[in-house]
């Protein structure tokens, strides 16, 4: 089992992929975290969900993530918001899991609901719909 402030000594690091990135309606939960980079992760794929996208362990062929250095609050912070439970992670909304990045290991949060139907995005970058 893993606490925020257990999570963050393993690593401090989480790759975006969604509304948490720049210029979109949640990065306001990344306020204060340092800004490492952007980089292209091949171990998850992406899935259009409407309003947000969730990603898959699966392989790509590259999808685009930003990478941040968080505080164990900031990271309390967005597993509240990706409803990550931590006793029970395959319980809430979203699991998380540790991807390399080129910055180190990262949490990716990943979706854990079906997603039959949702339309696919194996390489790139998720666009929100206006």
């Amino acid at each position: 089992m893993n606490t925020p402030a257990i999570a963050v000594t393993r690593t401090p690091l989480v790759a975006v992929y969604g509304t948490l990135k720049r210029g979109l309606r949640n990065h306001h939960w990344l306020h204060g975290a340092d800004f490492l980079g952007k980089d292209i992760l091949t171990t998850a794929t992406l899935y259009d969900l409407g309003p947000f996208p969730g990603a898959k362990p699966e392989p790509s062929r590259g999808i685009e993530v930003e990478v941040f250095r968080v505080t164990a609050q900031q990271l309390a912070g967005l597993d509240q918001l990706e409803d990550y439970r931590v006793r029970y992670p395959k319980h809430g909304d979203f699991d998380r899991a540790i991807h390399t990045t080129a910055f180190g290991p990262a949490w990716l949060y990943l979706y854990n609901h079906d997603v039959d139907g949702c339309p696919v995005i194996r390489e790139g970058t998720w666009v929100p719909r206006l």
